[in-house]
């Protein structure tokens, strides 16, 4: 049998802080008080500590994450990587106990230049849309990928001359998606 690396938001509760970190397990403890937690789940540290030790993603993670999603799919009806009818996931990290300011989240995982054209379209909301897309690639970039903070900020510098704004949030739709 395979181990288990992926619980619902709906496993577990606070006590279980050494299986599923400090977020995961405070997220299950809400939602067995009844709070609204949109539906999710919590990668355990199991898997992470895995990782650390043999530097290689464990094998059956690959599988429980596609039937994870697959799942939450159903429970929120929408599709991961679908335009017409985008999920758009948080991933955050967590340990057994807080660390401010330590722990990265990455936002939007999911948008695709597909999906923020399909949310303008369905929002109204052209800049909204593409900036969800600037965001997801600022954070993807600067965690997943490590991009050094300052790299991120001199292509967004060379960018806002380029635009002539001074800020991000001057930016219109049209320069956000070009």
């Amino acid at each position: 049998m395979a181990k288990q690396f992926i619980y619902p938001f709906t496993f577990g509760d606070k006590s279980k802080s050494d299986l599923l970190g400090g977020k995961g397990a405070n997220l299950a403890e809400m939602v067995q008080m009844g709070l609204p937690v949109p539906p999710g789940f919590t990668i355990t540290t199991d898997a992470c500590r895995e990782y650390l030790t043999t530097g290689i993603v464990p094998a059956q993670l690959h599988d429980q994450i596609h039937v994870s999603l697959a799942n939450l799919e159903k429970v929120v009806g929408k599709n991961f990587g679908d335009a017409s009818n985008p999920l758009l996931v948080s991933v955050r990290s967590g340990a057994k106990h807080s660390m401010p300011g330590m722990m990265e989240t990455v936002l939007n995982v999911g948008i695709t230049p597909e999906v923020a054209d399909a949310m303008a379209k369905s929002s109204g909301n052209e800049k909204f849309a593409w900036d969800s897309y600037r965001r997801f690639i600022d954070m993807f970039g600067r965690i997943v990928c490590d991009l050094p903070d300052e790299t991120v900020h001199k292509i967004e510098g060379e960018y806002l001359k380029k635009t002539n704004v001074k800020v991000v949030a001057e930016l219109s739709a049209v320069a956000l998606k070009s």
